[in-house]
This record gives structure tokens, C-alpha cells and sequence, in this order.
């Protein structure tokens, strides 16, 4: 090959920037010029054959400055055009008129199966995983994720410092639709007292059981870690909030609504009443998570899968994934990466709620 591609789609993590710096110079190595795509999928079909809006060239004085930089520098959106196979029929055309023979895609799972479409229309593709939910089944890792945890731990624990000086209970609140690797990971390295991810039921009656107990064992300033995804889970549904506070302040349905969703500030407010005594306090950390430069693990991850990507490009070898399985990087298919199903640490998740 002597161009390729490379792009960042989804939501951004640490670390995608560090390994579009890798790939950029190891393409150099192989003598490929490198094709940034500006705003992941988009940037494939905004523009028309034989143009290059919404893409620029990756030279060595541009890649060099953004090695550091958290965030992405190619910018990223979710594309929902390229589930139109007209749109991802277009986007290939167009990639071919401009002589680019390879992509790299760094993403999660939607990016992945935009890179399998593309695989199938003839444009070779290799995925690097960018997600920091640790989402995708068949990686011990995915780019962002230890670095997301450590930025939860660090903060954690200054609210725990607070929580002590207070006797307060602390909900904080971490990302994690549908995965509840950082919430777990991150109530393990605080000593966090409870922890609710979306793979588990819950209940706010047995969370508010669970203060009482601890605050009757001396423990006053408990921490519950709460992935963003919690509230969605069935064994939410029978729960009515509004009619819980309203009982309580007979006020509350002046400034509330009954269909307010239920959220973490909310939580702690219900569980103020479920728990007395219980001066609770939420925090949601949110994009604090993915403004953060890499740390050590996930600067290293990019390196090795970003020359990874790109000597697969330039061997021919094409539709895989790039991972780590025991501590190793590796690769493998995108389908039978994509075919995994997540599994979660249910033990892990049990011995942290009953510490």
C-alpha cells in the first residue's frame, strides 16, 4: 500500500491520539503516506470523489504535536448516515478516488461494524479499540479504560477525604451505559462500600438497608460508586420516587416533576429519607474521564496496536481487531471479535458490596 487512512469514531478516550501518532510514523517506516478523517465516519462522506474535505494529510510536524494531547485531534461523532449501505457504498468510491487503499479504525463496537461494511465493499480495515467502558468482550483492554479509572480513583478519593471530615455518604456517579467495568474497578481501589452496575439488579431499599448497617457498625461516611447506566435497569421500574420525597416534603411536587428521571442527585436525596440520619451528596464525574492524557498503560496499548495497525495494512492483511489477551497485545477477526458476548466479574461485585 502506499496510502492509508485512519480515523477516530464514537466516543473519545485517552490514548487515541497516542496511537494515530504511532500509526502515522510506522506508516512512514513503510513508506505509506497517512489520510486522517476528520469527525470518524463523517469525514468519508461529506466531500465528493477526488476531494479531501473533511480529511488532511498526517505529516510527521503535525502528528508530533498532538502525541500528548487528551482527546482526539481528528475530532469524533457517532454517523448514523453510515448505516445507510447506499452512504457506506459512497464512502468506499470515495476512499478508492483518492487512492486510499487501508483504513484504521479506533472505536468501539458501532465503529467496528462500520469497518467490517467497509471490509466487505473491498477496502481493507483493522480496528483498534477505543471505548473507555471496557466494552468489547474479546480485549482484556480497550484504549481509555485504565486511564477513565484512574482519573475516578484519583477523584474518589478526594471525596472520600470530605466524606470523613463530614460523616457524609458520597454517591458518585461514573460513565458506563451498558458496562460496568469502571464503577467496579473504581469502588475496588477506593474501598468504596457499595457499588450498582447495570449487569446486576438493585434496589433502593436494600441500598438504603445497607447504610443503615454500616452506619451502625461505625461506618458514617460510606462511598456507593454508581456506573450511569444503573437507572435503566428493570428492577428500577416499580420504584416511584416523586411519591416517596412528596410523602416526605409536602412541597416537593412544587418544583419536581412525577416523571423526573431518576439520577444520582436524586438518589442521594431518596436515600436521605430511606436512611435517616444519612447526609448524602452526589457527584457526577462524567467527561472528567476522558479529558485526561493517557496514562503509562494506555500510552503503551497505543503505541504497540497503532504500528500494529499499520504493518497489518502494509502485509495485507486486513478485517481484524487488535487487542490485549493475557497482558499481550494480539489481533483477530472483526467478526469473531464482534460475535463475543461480555461477561462480568459477578464474584468481584459481590465481595465489594459486602465488605
Amino acid at each position: 500500500m502506499k496510502r492509508i487512512g485512519i480515523l477516530t469514531s464514537g466516543g473519545d478516550s485517552p490514548g487515541m491520539n497516542a496511537a494515530v501518532v504511532t500509526a502515522a510514523r510506522s506508516a512512514a517506516l513503510f513508506e505509506m503516506d497517512v489520510i486522517g478523517v476528520k469527525r470518524g465516519y463523517n469525514g468519508l462522506i461529506i466531500g465528493e470523489d477526488n476531494d479531501t474535505k473533511g480529511m488532511m494529510a498526517l505529516d510527521l510536524e503535525t502528528v508530533l504535536d498532538i502525541a500528548d494531547q487528551p482527546g482526539t485531534f481528528l475530532r469524533t461523532a457517532r454517523c448514523i448516515e453510515f448505516l445507510n449501505p447506499d452512504v457506506r457504498a459512497k464512502a468506499a468510491k470515495r476512499l478508492n478516488s483518492l487512492g486510499i487503499e487501508g483504513l484504521i479504525v479506533i472505536g468501539g463496537d458501532g465503529s467496528f461494524n462500520g469497518a467490517r461494511a467497509l471490509c466487505n465493499l473491498g477496502i481493507p480495515c483493522i480496528g483498534i479499540p477505543g471505548t473507555i467502558d471496557n466494552d468489547l468482550a474479546y480485549t482484556e483492554r480497550s484504549l481509555g479504560y485504565d486511564t477513565a479509572v484512574n482519573v475516578c480513583i484519583n477523584s474518589v478519593r478526594q471525596i472520600r477525604a470530605t466524606s470523613r471530615s463530614h460523616d457524609r455518604v458520597a454517591v458518585v456517579e461514573v460513565m458506563g451505559r451498558h458496562c460496568g467495568d469502571i464503577a467496579l474497578r473504581t469502588a475496588m481501589c477506593t474501598g468504596a462500600e457499595q457499588v450498582i452496575v447495570p449487569e446486576m439488579s438493585w434496589n433502593v431499599h436494600q441500598l438504603a438497608d445497607r447504610i443503615n448497617d454500616l452506619k451502625e457498625k461505625g461506618d458514617t461516611r460510606a462511598t456507593i460508586i454508581v456506573a450511569e447506566g444503573v437507572y435503566k435497569n428493570q428492577s428500577m421500574e416499580n420504584f416511584n420516587a416523586f411519591e416517596l420525597l412528596s410523602s416526605y416534603d409536602k412541597n416537593y411536587y412544587l418544583t419536581h416533576s412525577p416523571n423526573e428521571p431518576m439520577n444520582s442527585h436524586l438518589l442521594a436525596h431518596v436515600l436521605r429519607v430511606l436512611a435517616p440520619g444519612c447526609e448524602a451528596r452526589s457527584t457526577v464525574l462524567g467527561y472528567t474521564q476522558r479529558g485526561s492524557a493517557p496514562y503509562a498503560y494506555d500510552a503503551a496499548f497505543a503505541f504497540e496496536a497503532g504500528h500494529l495497525a499499520a504493518k497489518l495494512l502494509h502485509s495485507g492483511i486486513s478485517e481484524q481487531v487488535i487487542g490485549i489477551k493475557n497482558g499481550k497485545v494480539f489481533y483477530m477477526p472483526i467478526r469473531e471479535a464482534l460475535d463475543m458476548k461480555p461477561t462480568f466479574d459477578t464474584a468481584m461485585y459481590s465481595l465489594v458490596n459486602s465488605l
